[in-house]
């Protein structure tokens, strides 16, 4: 275990955690009504089902809990609401560390005495195949509770939605999105992501996936720029982003179960009671994925010894 916690300390070197709306078989649903969530709603009247859940627990009727939740709570008490509103799938927390579940639930850790950032994306999809209703929705809500909850600016939260006003969400500038963030941040800060649309799977074309299909994140403009890949994401946000600044991020998408690549899971299942290393998890992907990474950065910001780590990993393959 502490061979697994060092080298993901070597390879992520921010502390990275993931909220998704379901595993990587699963599917995420739409709300029809966010009404029912006690939600606050300024832009419509649906909501995804993760996030309508997540804000249920922490932000109902615009107001933080009286008490102190834990991970393990604000997971479970999520699942109980998607069980009751007749949803199947199961959210999960993943991680970079191996996190105390039973600590209080937090965006912003105490340690945190820096900055506050976040990317907010928010895709319906208008007028495409596949036309989603609440994930504007979503983003806007999720706005309103970081700011009012969690003390982050205004002028520094990076909002993408497909609404014709604000920065669209295509490919181009979702990825620009997160290297803003990652070259912006630094040890003591915090940052925040929230995606909600379309997540799918697609052909592994570089051999890194056990099961051979990487997990996306599907941009407005996937029909002519293509899906973003796990493998992007790691490249472009997760290894990049500096030590010492915590990274949350709420993925409300189909199968975002291991979107962010990350080796510890719990699942909200009613079984796991702790957080685990997840089965079958291999660092040799992501020791190439740091190579690529570290090669179009000329190794400027590598982690002490990931070199030596890179070279090894490569000769080997």
């Amino acid at each position: 275990m502490a061979d697994i916690q060092a080298r993901a300390e070597e390879l992520i070197p921010a502390e990275v955690r993931m909220i998704s709306g379901c595993m990587d078989a699963q599917t995420s649903a739409d709300v029809s009504n966010v009404a029912s969530f006690s939600l606050p709603d300024p832009a419509g009247s649906a909501g995804g089902a993760c996030t309508s859940a997540l804000l249920k627990v922490l932000y109902a009727d615009h107001h933080k809990p009286d008490d102190d939740l834990s991970f393990h709570e604000v997971l479970m008490k999520m699942r109980e609401i998607l069980s009751a509103g007749s949803f199947a799938q199961i959210p999960q927390l993943s991680a970079s560390r191996p996190l105390d579940i039973e600590h209080p639930f937090d965006i912003v850790p105490e340690k945190c005495t820096g900055t506050r950032r976040a990317v907010l994306i928010g895709i319906n999809y208008t007028g495409q195949q596949g036309e989603l209703s609440g994930c504007i929705n979503d983003v806007l809500n999720i706005k309103e509770y970081i700011k009012d909850v969690h003390g982050f600016a205004e002028e520094n939260i990076h909002v993408l939605i497909d609404d014709g006003k604000h920065e669209s969400p295509t490919h181009a500038n979702i990825l620009n999105a997160y290297r803003k963030l990652v070259a912006e941040s630094v040890a003591g800060d915090a940052a925040f992501c929230h995606y909600s649309g379309h997540g799918g799977k697609v052909r592994d074309t570089s051999g890194d996936e056990k099961d051979g299909y990487d997990e996306t994140l599907i941009p407005l403009d996937y029909q002519s720029s293509g899906q973003i890949t796990d493998d992007e994401l790691f490249k472009t946000l997760v290894g990049a982003m500096r030590k010492g600044v915590v990274l949350t991020s709420i993925m409300d998408c189909c199968h975002s179960g291991s979107v962010l690549d990350l080796p510890y899971v719990f699942k909200a299942d009613g079984e796991e009671t702790e957080m685990h290393v997840q089965e079958g998890f291999d660092f040799g992907p992501l020791l190439t994925l740091a190579a690529s990474f570290a090669a179009s950065q000329g190794f400027g910001d590598l982690p002490p010894g990931m070199m030596q780590k890179i070279t090894e990993c490569c000769s080997i393959m």
